[in-house]
Formats: C-alpha cells, sequence, structure tokens
C-alpha cells in the first residue's frame, strides 16, 4: 500500500503558527481510498499507532457505505482495545461570563445586551461547588469568558477555592479549566494552582472562516489562539486540551487541522493534546451562520470514528450540547469523557427551576439528564461511570502519561480505577436500586477479569470502600 507522501508538511516551531491551508486541502484532494487501503489503515491504528495526516485523509474520504462500516467498526474495537467499557464523568461550571469578544456563533457575544453579565463571588463559587459535590461529581472544568477581570490570578484563585471545597464525604479531585489564551507567565501562575487539563478550542482551524465567525476583540486573533498551548506547555502546563466548533467549517477539513494540531505539539513538545472535543454548533442568541457546513448526526459520528483511529491515546470528549440519543449512540464509537447532570447557567446548579433562555445563554444543552440518569444509563451498556483522577495526582499526565499509556496502562489499571470512583458514588450518593444495579455490573467486570492477583487487591480496596475508606486508587 502505497499513501500520498507527507511532503507538504510545514517545519514546527516553539509558538510559530503551524496551520497550511494548502497543506490540508492537497492532502484531502489528493487522498482517494480503496476498500483495501481503508482496511490497511484500520489495521495500523488497531496496532496502537497514530496515524498520519494522508492516512486520516483517505478516511475523510470514504463514501462509499462498506467503506464507512469498515470504519465505525473499527473504531468501536479500538476503543474496547484501549479504554474497555469505561466512561470518564465530569461536570462544568461558569465562574464568569463577561467577555470582551464577538463571535457570530455565541450566546455570550458582546453586542448581546439581554445577557445579564455576572461572575461568581468565592462564596457563590463555593455554594455551586458544594452541590455538585453533593451529586457525586469529583471532576470539574471551570469556564470562563474573555475578559481582563478573568486573568491568570483570578483563574488561579477560583482553582484554589474549587479544591478547598469541603462538603460532607465530597471533594474535586481535578479541576479543569476552559479559559482565555494568555501569556506565559500566566500560564506559570495557574500551574501552580494545581490546574489539570488547560483546555482551549480553536473553533474553526480555517483562517479566512475564522476571521469572519469573529468579528471584533482579541478572539479575533488567529494566530494568538493558535499558538496558546505552546505557551501553556512553555509555562509548564503539559495537560493540554484541544477542540473545534464542528458546523462553521467543512468537517473533513476541521479534522485535518485538529490532527495537524496533534502533530504540531507531538514535534515540538513531545507530547500530544490529553483530549479532543468536537461540539457540533447549536442554537445561540441572534446565530447568524452559514447554515451550509452543519454537521448531520451521521456525518457526526463518522468524524468521531475517525478522530479515534487517527489518536488511539488521546480522550475524546462528548458534551451535553448533543441530546441523549445522538450521545447513547455515539458514546461507542470512541469517546471516553461525557458530562452529566450539566447546568451552564450562571449559579445554575442552585437554581431550582432549569428552565433555559435562549438570549441568556452561550448555548443550549440538548442533554438535561441528571448525573444519576446519566450513570443509569452508562450502567445499561455496561460501560463503568468512572471519576478517576488518579493519573493527575500521581503525576502521570503529558509525557508520562504516554509512556504509562502506549503499553497497554489504560485498560489495566484505568479500568479498575473507574471501579474503586464508582464505588464511592455507589456508597455516598446513589438511589438504592441505582446501588444494587452498580454493584452488579461491578461484580460482572470482575469475574471479565484474567489477572487473579491485581482481581485480589482490587476486591480488597473494594471492601476498603465499603468501611468508608476514600480516594484509594493503582
Amino acid at each position: 500500500m502505497k499513501f500520498l507522501p507527507e511532503k507538504y508538511t510545514i517545519a514546527d516551531e516553539t509558538m510559530i503558527p503551524f496551520i497550511d491551508e494548502h497543506e490540508i486541502n492537497k492532502y484531502l484532494e489528493n487522498c482517494i481510498p480503496t476498500m483495501q487501503i481503508i482496511k490497511d489503515i484500520i489495521s495500523k491504528s488497531l496496532n496502537k499507532q497514530r496515524l498520519s495526516l494522508s492516512e486520516t485523509a483517505y478516511l475523510l474520504n470514504a463514501e462509499d457505505p462498506e467503506m464507512i462500516n469498515a470504519i465505525k467498526n473499527g473504531a468501536l474495537e479500538l476503543k474496547k482495545k484501549i479504554y474497555g467499557e469505561r466512561i470518564v464523568l465530569f461536570a462544568p461550571l461558569y465562574v464568569g461570563n463577561l467577555c470582551t469578544n464577538n463571535c457570530a456563533y455565541c450566546g455570550f457575544k458582546a453586542s448581546n445586551k439581554s445577557v445579564k453579565r455576572e461572575t461568581l463571588e468565592k462564596n457563590e463559587l463555593i455554594e455551586q461547588v458544594e452541590i455538585l459535590e453533593d451529586n457525586g461529581h469529583k471532576r470539574l472544568i471551570l469556564v470562563f469568558g474573555e475578559h481582563p477581570k478573568y486573568d491568570a490570578n483570578f483563574i488561579a484563585d477560583s482553582i484554589r477555592t474549587v479544591y478547598s471545597v469541603r462538603k460532607d464525604k465530597g471533594e474535586i479531585r481535578r479541576v479543569n479549566i476552559n479559559a482565555a489564551p494568555m501569556e506565559i507567565e500566566g500560564f506559570k501562575t495557574i500551574k501552580e494552582s494545581k490546574i489539570g487539563t488547560y483546555q482551549i478550542f480553536q473553533e474553526t482551524y480555517h483562517p479566512e472562516k475564522y476571521s469572519e465567525m469573529h468579528i471584533s476583540g482579541k478572539k479575533r486573533d488567529y494566530n494568538w489562539r493558535l499558538t496558546a498551548l505552546d505557551r501553556a506547555q512553555e509555562g509548564g502546563i503539559d495537560d493540554v486540551g484541544i477542540g473545534v466548533l464542528f458546523g462553521l467549517y467543512n468537517w473533513k477539513f476541521e479534522v485535518m487541522g485538529l490532527l495537524r494540531h496533534v502533530n504540531h505539539l507531538e514535534a515540538v513538545y513531545n507530547v500530544g493534546p490529553h483530549t479532543i472535543s468536537f461540539p457540533r454548533i447549536q442554537n445561540a442568541y441572534n446565530l447568524d451562520i452559514d447554515k451550509s457546513y452543519l454537521v448531520s448526526d451521521e456525518e457526526f459520528i463518522r468524524l468521531v470514528a475517525i478522530l479515534r483511529l487517527a489518536v488511539p491515546y488521546t480522550g475524546l470528549i462528548l458534551t451535553a450540547r448533543e441530546d441523549k440519543k445522538v450521545r447513547d449512540e455515539i458514546i461507542r464509537f470512541g469517546v471516553s469523557q461525557i458530562d452529566g447532570g450539566t447546568n451552564i447557567q450562571m449559579k445554575g446548579y442552585s437554581q431550582k427551576n432549569n428552565k433555559q433562555n435562549l438570549d441568556e445563554e452561550q448555548f443550549i444543552i440538548n442533554d438535561n439528564r441528571t448525573l444519576e440518569e446519566v450513570i443509569s444509563e452508562l450502567m445499561n451498556q455496561s460501560f463503568i461511570p468512572s471519576f478517576c483522577t488518579a493519573c493527575y495526582r500521581k503525576g502521570r499526565t503529558g509525557e508520562h502519561f504516554m509512556e504509562f499509556s502506549v503499553p497497554g496502562f489504560i485498560k489495566r489499571y484505568c479500568q479498575p480505577n473507574a471501579i474503586l470512583t464508582f464505588a464511592e458514588y455507589l456508597e455516598d450518593y446513589s438511589s438504592e436500586l441505582t446501588k444494587e444495579i452498580g454493584y452488579q455490573l461491578i461484580s460482572n467486570k470482575l469475574l471479565e477479569m484474567d489477572d487473579n492477583n491485581f482481581k485480589d487487591s482490587l476486591i480488597q480496596k473494594l471492601e476498603q470502600i465499603k468501611q468508608n475508606q476514600r480516594d484509594l486508587y493503582f
């Protein structure tokens, strides 16, 4: 098999823009797949090797139903082989919605005067965290608008506050953030606050479309945003997340842009992103975009499956922008993290009325299930719900994470750690019915384990959890 040579690849240097529209389009124009090429690429991925730009382009150009089914089945097999049967759960928490940007697709755009602009005071932040802890959450992502108020010191203080909150048996063990780009010194500041993952989306990797979508504000600077994760790495944050907002431009170009970003981080920093997110454009206040690029459900499944094959060891995040039906379908094709019990309103977790107001929110949430309802559905699909934070807290991030994950660490250790955190949830927060079903699921998973010594150690830790010990992991 001969793939298109990687002759279009441009040089990667620290904090130098790396997206070449011509390069991406050349691959998409020239990589015309056959069934044999598709099979060979899938085989390479199943051998746990990351795909090249040309190989990914072949998958993206596959339109024959037989090829598409092969890609989907390959993604199903790869996910089970590497990740086992567990899904990590988290919750988003909006800390402030002040914003100086005007982005065509966003309800928080500065020109939207209907939005009540708020920033959580410390006591309000604590209140929201306590409610999330009462529901059983252990992992949060704090979301900040782009505004001078939300500088590195403010973000670092918010992270420290969240970690300090203890409600009964509850605690937040990992705080990720989604915030505007900053200078290297700013990243150093938030690194010191024990940040988990720093996440930032390019929104679209197409330079012309990016300029069209970002009308005014600092976010209009394409290159400043594109090189944000370079500065994060230079500031000591080696655990980063990338993403695009699918529906702004051609989805195949965007997948190639994501992979090019992965290539850049690996070439310059020897470690790719920890996660990739792929939200689809949804309704927002006064949405004014070209609807011709909206992604259908079938295309959405395809792009998730292709991403899973392209980057076997990168976590894929599916959000509650998608409804229950779509989430339950797509989760099988490679997703490793989802949010549950999500509310994106300011102070939303303490509000009894969760009715969404389109003119006051960044976007619409389409999966309004409680955390326990999401967990119940995961159990119905034989997934172990996970709140695990072991790798982060043991220092297994960035390059160190890859050292563990490539030999099969994820499946060997992450699923047992998932079981332990799930047992904590069953003991401390679930209904009796969920507890009964959950422990039966755990028993079934124990029967499938073939390492008796490891299984015995896991059973011992499960008994310790039942005796009120917490935060046990391998």
